[in-house]
């Protein structure tokens, strides 16, 4: 999956997006100029390909949003994590229409799927993670985020849960450097896999694996390792659905080498698709350099990526279930004050 560098589709975007090797494309805050011209963009993009190209977008709420303009601007899902300890119930109830409302409103645009829900857990030290995550609770953030999908999949929008096995126990960001987890194989089994491990046979589609380097456990990233894709995800988790690298040009990638490199190390050690989503010149090198391997049970993952019937812009927003969830998703909100752009 590649990317854009603005509103429109350049000429060189336009021939990688007809590449055999891309499926895809990733849209950030730089692609959204009105509600308008993002329609016309995932219109064009769908009418490039048959079948048409998926079209992604980090939508989680809180400090990463990519649209705001003309949407809901969604509180960050940490806060339902709050409302559970009070009220479970209405916490539950919360977190699917939350679900819902983010899911129906980027679909009614015309892109097939959000990177969402983080299932991470919140221990006070990721500030990159933080209130992203639903808490710090392992069974609290399995029950919210099984919740959460459910009202995504009412919204005709597949579920990828990131950042396995877990990026919430670092401090280092993975955008801008390697982060280091020290632990045992058997306090993270016992902590942060368990929202991965609920969720791995309850209908999600995908799922994102972290620029995370567990050090006393294997010597790869996990993007990059056999051991926690193939044996962990796929093997004791038994997952079978997409699995998604990270963005490849983050800097916590950047010990595996060039960027074809990565993506080469990450085909091989299982992932089925790798980001590569932000300079032409990475994508176009990439597209040069990698092997020209097509996996058909691959391709079959990515078709449950496609998003189902949606209603149109006008109709989601005249809707009385609309009005109603935006009203109840905006009260349990705290003021947030950093965006990830």
């Amino acid at each position: 999956m590649i990317g854009l560098s603005g509103f429109q589709i350049e000429a060189e975007e336009r021939d990688m997006l007809m590449h055999p090797l891309v499926g895809g494309v990733v849209l950030f805050t730089r692609n959204y100029e009105s509600i308008e011209q993002l329609e016309a963009l995932a219109d064009e993009l769908h009418r490039l390909r048959d079948p048409h190209l998926l079209i992604a977008v980090d939508h989680e709420g809180g400090r990463v949003q990519r649209f705001r303009h003309d949407f809901t601007v969604l509180p960050a899902i940490g806060q339902l994590g709050k409302v559970y300890k009070q009220d479970h119930k209405k916490a539950q109830r919360l977190s699917q229409l939350s679900g819902w409302l983010m899911a129906a409103e980027v679909r009614a645009v015309g892109i097939d799927f959000s990177f969402a829900p983080v299932l991470d857990l919140d221990k006070g030290l990721s500030q990159i993670i933080s209130d992203r995550a639903f808490g710090a609770d392992p069974e609290i953030v399995a029950d919210l985020a099984r919740c959460y999908i459910k009202g995504m999949h009412e919204a005709g929008m597949a579920a990828t849960g990131k950042h396995f096995p877990g990026h919430g126990s670092v401090v280092a960001d993975s955008h801008l450097a390697l982060p280091v987890d020290d632990r045992r194989y058997e306090d993270i089994q016992l902590d942060d896999l368990i929202p991965f491990e609920r969720l791995a046979d309850s209908g999600m589609e995908a799922m994102m694996i972290a620029h995370v380097l567990y050090e006393n456990i294997d010597p790869q990233l996990a993007g990059f390792s056999r051991f926690w894709i193939q044996d962990v995800l796929r093997q004791r988790l038994g997952f079978q659905g997409l699995i998604f690298s990270d963005d490849l040009e983050m800097e916590g990638a950047s010990i595996a080498g060039s960027i074809p490199e990565r993506a080469d190390l990450a085909i091989a050690a299982g992932c089925d698709v790798v980001l590569v989503c932000q300079t032409q010149q990475a994508m176009a090198s990439t597209l040069d350099g990698m092997a020209q391997k097509h996996d058909p049970a691959s391709q079959l993952r990515m078709i449950r990526m496609h998003g189902r019937g949606a209603p149109n812009r006008v109709q989601l927003q005249s809707s009385g279930q609309w009005q109603q969830a935006v009203e109840q998703v905006l009260g349990y909100d705290e003021p947030h004050t950093l965006d990830l752009i």
